[in-house]
């Protein structure tokens, strides 16, 4: 059974509706109304002739529209390959910092290698519990949480985290699912390790291997690691270059039996695990962060990845641990949930391990073998060079990855959620306002800003944009930041207010089916299909300007201690991952420190005093919460500096 005919009988038995396709003229009006206050006049006059024209009756836009309408009769979800295609699988940049984001662990306290080997045998442990759940279709039904809280979603999504594999190809990249109809299912893990890749079998002879003899076959791994003799080039580094790159790479290997059948391995494993030796930093959140993101490079553990493989569990030496994920197959919410049951397991269910060694005889895990002629030679240097010395995006940069990702974790501890609720604000539609606030005074100007928002309300839901720089924020931020501004603070609040419900009413929107991203992109590549010429209207600078994020946003709240981060998507952006808690919120903040426009330090900084300024205009129009004293709130600004800083 296919992917996609899996997902739409899982929806189907769920009973949730299509996604709608939005009335045309609607997202129209609603798109000029994004774009009016990023865009200059004479530039909007222009995109407002544009759009009436796309939107007249009997013009090109009612002939795509009814074309989408006939798509979403004859689909489960008539967005979907256009979305997956666009947002990940055409996207040729390297999968590390520009769209693989990870979940940090708490940090570890490994005492010796045998406490590290533990705590990746019960983790193992717990993904083959999990995964027991999700053969059985056992896992409980996720209900929308936030907003029109209660509704059932769509859980497709969660079968492809130990199922599916992004496969490189030169123009665009697909992602394979496993069906079980034509080859079993996978019955291994693959362990990296001192940038090796060994096979370890989790079933052998129909038995599922326990705890103890998941620890003695690890322990086997770390002892054929360290074989000076056996060891092989480190080819998990072609993974970490751009994809057209990888791919030419990927089709030079398999000209080779033994290569074949080690991808083979590789592609059809449930996931990685990946053992890290020690990074050589302090174990802050930040630098904790940066090693998740790109393994610091190919000096450290860079090359002890598979980035294609949707999760890989990394478990260092130092202690510093997590997942990083290929983000095609699933959204951040079941990362975070298939994470929180494996910390929750690993905590609630003590290690079942028992010093003796396993009495039972089992097979050595086999060491992948590759065949490296010197055209692959020469890709893993130049692979291993860009990883190295790529900046970000661009192929002529002499800055270090890791060098040039500037990364900022910060616990803002002034308040949290519980504070925002009590002033009857949705914390999420807070925050971002707070996001709007920090960069405007940062840089003068309101940005077009990217904040996912689920649509798993439908058949093979999602994501869709909520476009948080709202003409509200702006007028809430300039009255905040005009020093001639007249205004009361009881003005200053109800421009506050707005600012709130103005981004609240478009994440209703948006996880109801009815914002503009996903309309107009199904419009865009419709046409395509019918081999029309490109409406002016995608062709039209607004467009392209509102498709360029320079703040992309993500809440990614959990209910045990970790957290999100990922990269920047534009050059000169921030990425601006946030987890609100009771009584503080972690944000994590990247860009890239060869741009000249941004720094996540200052950015950090300039965060705390807005939220310290939001929340003293909230105490004066309000006094159900209790202050915050303003020399701790200048303390946290300078922690948030010190923060930043790799040590």
């Amino acid at each position: 059974m296919n992917d996609s005919v899996l997902s739409m009988r899982l929806s189907s038995i769920q009973g949730l509706p299509k996604l709608p396709v939005p009335d045309l003229q609607q997202t129209l009006d609603m798109y000029l109304n994004c774009m009016k206050h990023l865009v200059s006049d004479e530039q909007f006059r222009r995109t407002k002739s544009i759009t009436e024209k796309f939107g007249a009756p009997g013009g090109v836009g009612d002939l795509l529209q009814k074309k989408l309408l006939e798509k979403r009769e004859a689909k489960a979800n008539w967005v979907y390959d256009y979305w997956l295609e666009d947002m990940y699988l055409n996207n040729r940049l390297a999968l590390p910092v520009n769209s693989s984001p990870t979940m940090v662990f708490p940090k570890q306290n490994f005492r010796a290698q045998s406490d590290t080997l533990r705590f990746a045998a019960h983790l193992i442990s717990g993904v083959l519990e999990y995964k027991c759940l999700l053969d059985g279709h056992a896992l409980p039904m996720d209900y929308a949480r936030g907003q029109l809280a209660g509704t059932p979603l769509c859980m497709e999504q969660y079968y492809r985290l130990f199922t599916s594999y992004r496969l490189p190809g030169p123009k665009t990249d697909t992602l394979v699912a496993q069906k079980s109809s034509v080859m079993p299912e996978p019955e291994h893990i693959i362990v990296a390790c001192k940038n090796q890749f060994f096979v370890l079998d989790v079933v052998i002879n129909f038995r599922r291997l326990n705890e103890r003899d998941l620890y003695t076959q690890l322990q086997k791994i770390r002892k054929m690691a360290e074989s000076e003799e056996e060891r092989l080039p480190p080819i998990g580094l072609l993974t970490s270059d751009g994809r057209t790159e990888w791919a030419e790479a990927r089709s030079v290997l398999v000209k080779d039996s033994t290569n074949r059948d080690s991808l083979d391995m590789i592609e059809r494993c449930l996931c990685l695990v990946c053992l890290d030796e020690p990074c050589g930093l302090e174990m802050s959140d930040t630098n904790r962060a940066l090693m998740m993101l790109h393994g610091g490079g190919k000096n450290k553990n860079g090359a002890n990845r598979w980035y294609d493989k949707p999760m890989q569990f990394v478990v260092g030496a130092d202690g510093c641990c997590g997942v990083v994920c290929e983000h095609s197959p699933f959204e951040g919410i079941v990362l975070v949930q298939c994470t929180e049951y494996l910390l929750k397991y690993m905590i609630g269910s003590p290690s079942k391990l028992v010093r003796a060694a396993s009495v039972s005889e089992l097979p050595a895990p086999r060491r992948l073998r590759w065949k490296c002629s010197p055209e692959i030679q020469a890709c893993l240097t130049a692979s291993a060079d860009k990883l190295q010395r790529q900046a970000n995006r661009t192929l002529i940069s002499v800055q270090q990855l890791v060098e040039n990702l500037d990364m900022n974790v910060y616990k803002f501890s002034g308040y949290g959620k519980e504070f925002i609720k009590k002033q009857k604000m949705s914390p999420d539609a807070y925050v971002q306002v707070a996001l709007q606030f920090a960069f405007y005074k940062c840089h003068g100007r309101p940005v077009p800003t990217y904040e996912s928002a689920s649509i798993r309300r439908f058949q093979q839901g999602r994501v869709d944009n909520i476009r948080s720089s709202t003409a509200e924020a702006l007028a809430f931020v300039k009255a905040m930041t005009d020093n001639k501004c007249s205004l009361t603070d009881a003005e200053k609040m109800e421009r506050l207010w707005d600012a709130v419900k103005a981004q609240t009413n478009y994440t209703i929107l948006a996880i109801t089916g009815k914002a503009i991203d996903n309309h107009l992109l199904g419009l865009r590549e419709i046409a395509k299909e019918l081999n029309l010429e490109k409406p002016e209207i995608f062709t039209d600078e607004t467009y392209i300007i509102s498709n360029q994020f320079i703040l992309s946003t993500s809440q990614v709240p959990t209910t045990v201690e970790m957290f999100c981060c990922y990269g920047p998507v534009v050059p000169n952006g921030y990425g601006a991952c946030y987890n609100p808690q009771s009584g503080h919120i972690i944000f994590c903040v990247s860009s890239f420190r060869d741009s000249p426009e941004t720094s996540s330090d200052m950015f950090v900084k300039t965060l705390v005093e807005c939220l310290g300024e939001m929340q003293d205009l909230c105490q004066i129009c309000n006094t159900q919460a209790k202050p915050c004293n303003s020399a701790e709130r200048t303390e946290d600004a300078s922690k948030a500096v010190k923060n930043g800083r790799t040590t």
